[in-house]
């Protein structure tokens, strides 16, 4: 359960009280405006992204792609608020994020957010079970573990609940992973590199359970990857290079 009516930012503002009417797109759960970044190396100023702007539809799921070091993971920690970005704004579930501050951040991102990275990110001292009970006892959940045993039984790992991270394989984690996501109902999903670490034939497991996952809870999926098959499973293709962003066509299905 969500406790909008409790969530204040530090800055005074309350992300209650931004209407859809706030939000410049009321049917984008994401918007971008001119958005920049740019940091001090030993060089110089050092511009890793520039100018971009696009907006994310409810239920869309976007791949973000481009050659390493093209800037696609401080994109993606941009528009979930991990970082702050050198000039423009974002939009996250209708909320601006220059409105608020750090806690004010990361409270949202708790009730509205969930994320999938490349290393997995368990908690190793947690079993798979803790792991993906754990946002759940965040938000106040008093049924967690029932909830994060039926998410288990989902990615197929109900009996690995009580293994440790260390006592899974890659495949295994990244499923606990996925679970733990999911477990907030997010609105939206960032995923980093889901299949970085992972073997071809586990990859793909691993593509299949979370774009079935994300069919059935109707999140918004954005996700950065260099793995053309797994782009092409998004509705949407956005190309970084050289820190501009633009919109790559997906190929037609054969026969259309």
């Amino acid at each position: 359960m969500r406790v909008d009516h409790d969530l204040e930012a530090g800055s005074g503002v309350s992300v209650a009280a931004m209407s859809a009417s706030d939000n410049p797109i009321r049917d984008a759960i994401i918007r971008v405006e001119d958005l920049g970044k740019q940091v001090i190396s030993p060089e110089g100023p050092l511009l890793i992204l520039d100018a971009i702007r696009f907006d994310i539809a409810k239920g869309e799921s976007v791949a973000v792609v481009g050659a390493s070091g093209s800037g696609k993971s401080t994109l993606l920690g941009l528009l979930a608020g991990l970082d702050a970005p050198s000039r423009g704004r974002v939009w996250l579930a209708g909320v601006d994020l220059n409105g608020l501050d750090e806690d004010g951040r990361a409270l949202l991102r708790a009730q509205r957010v969930g994320f999938v990275f490349q290393s997995f990110q368990l908690l190793t001292g947690l079993t798979a079970l803790e792991n993906v009970m754990l946002p759940l006892e965040l938000a106040g959940q008093v049924d967690a573990r029932r909830q994060a045993l039926e998410l288990l039984e989902r990615v197929g790992l109900q009996a690995r609940a009580r293994h440790y991270p260390a006592q899974l394989s890659g495949g295994e984690q990244q499923r606990v992973a996925i679970a733990r996501a999911f477990a907030g109902n997010p609105d939206v999903l960032f995923a980093d590199e889901p299949t970085g670490n992972l073997d071809q034939k586990t990859g793909h497991r691993i593509i299949e359970l979370l774009f079935t996952l994300n069919r059935e809870q109707g999140a918004t999926l954005i996700l950065v990857t260099h793995d053309p098959e797994l782009a092409a499973y998004c509705d949407r293709i956005l190309e970084l290079d050289d820190g501009r962003l633009s919109e790559r066509l997906k190929p037609r299905p054969s026969g259309a």
